[in-house]
Order: structure tokens, then sequence, then C-alpha cells
């Protein structure tokens, strides 16, 4: 969903009989030059969404983006991200390709293991350079969130239950952020404003 000048949501998710739901959401900045673009919206089914497999049994789902060849169903994204699903088999270790105009993190959701050379600040503690350490590496488990430094690939050693994680990438927009509630922009004159338009009744205009 891109909101743009014309959308105001609410979520009421339900959840299991035991009001547990399992879901992730993602939300990118726009750019100043298109704050107030026309909205979108975009539903995609789970079988809309590719998935390779590689040699070693590392499995991929593409969400957004293009990922060893596959095209991920959402487009349209003023960030350009690269969305996907990883999941690493038991003990594997593998390196994943990330352009270096990029920023990435990854968001552990199932299993674990140790990424290397991630970035301050950390959720978790990774390794040092060297896979060779003789130390106690720490491991990244469910719920953990690391962010990467500029590189051209993210590399991680799967636990003994394998790992399952998010790995998102884009582009910085390199804008200040002004920022309350709903609403996102880059000043606080301008995020005034928006409010006082919203009070109004005249934010939305699409």
């Amino acid at each position: 969903m891109t909101a743009g000048s014309g959308i105001i949501h609410q979520e009421m998710p339900k959840g299991d009989p035991a009001g547990r739901m399992h879901g992730f959401q993602l939300w990118a900045n726009l750019p100043a030059s298109l704050k107030m673009t026309a909205p979108r919206y975009q539903e995609v089914k789970s079988p809309d969404i590719p998935q390779v497999t590689d040699d070693d049994g590392t499995h991929v789902r593409v969400v957004c983006g293009n990922f060893w060849g596959a095209t991920g169903p959402v487009d349209g994204i003023a960030a350009d991200p690269i969305y996907l699903d990883v999941s690493v088999p038991a003990g594997k270790r593998k390196a994943l390709p990330v352009d270096t105009t990029r920023h990435a993190f990854a968001y552990v959701f199932a299993g674990s293991g140790k990424f290397c050379n991630a970035s301050d600040p950390l959720a978790v503690p990774t390794e040092p350079v060297s896979w060779a350490d003789t130390r106690p590496p720490a491991e990244a488990d469910n719920r953990a969130l690391i962010l990467f430094d500029r590189g051209d690939e993210v590399m991680v050693q799967a636990g003994d239950d394998g790992i399952r994680f998010l790995l998102v990438s884009g582009r910085p927009l390199e804008e200040p952020v002004a920022w309350y509630g709903p609403i996102v922009m880059n000043t606080q004159q301008q995020l005034q404003q928006a409010f006082e338009e919203l009070e109004r009744g005249t934010f939305l205009r699409r």
C-alpha cells in the first residue's frame, strides 16, 4: 500500500482462536517529491510469490525486487526494495549478494545462526571477520534484528535447526525525516501543516 495523499487506514487483525497471528509490516518512507502522490494498493497472495532453491537447499521466496533470476510481485515502491524470505538448512553457510548502494538488514523469525560482519548498532552480537575464531559464537535467534554495513554480500551460518529470516535492502533517500503518528514528512513545518489539513478535512486530496 502506498498511502500518499489519499489513504488513512486502520487494521483490526483477529488472529487465531487464541488471538495469535504471525506476520510482518514494513513501512518505507516516500521521497519528498512523492509525499502527496496518488494512493495505491496491491494485494499479493502467497502462490504469486516466486520461490527459488539453490543446490545446497537454501530456499528463497522473492516478495519484492529481483534475486537469483526471480522477480517478486510487489512493485512500484519508491525505495526500490529487495524483500526476501530466506531459509538456510541446518549447518549450512551461505553468502547472499547485496548491492553496495543499498542498506540492508535481516530479521530472524525461525531457527538461529551466525551473521558475519554486521555493523553497529546491533540487536545481537555477531562473529568477527574470521570464521576460524575459536571463541564461542554468539547466535542470532528468533526475533533478532541484524543491521549490516555497506558491502556486496551477507554471510550467514545456519544453526542446528537451520535459520529462516527476512533479508531486506533498499536505496537510502538521504532526506530528513519529520514523523508523528500516521504522517511522515521532511520538516516539522510540513508536518504541522499536514495535521492542520487533516483536521480541516483537506489532507485527503484524491
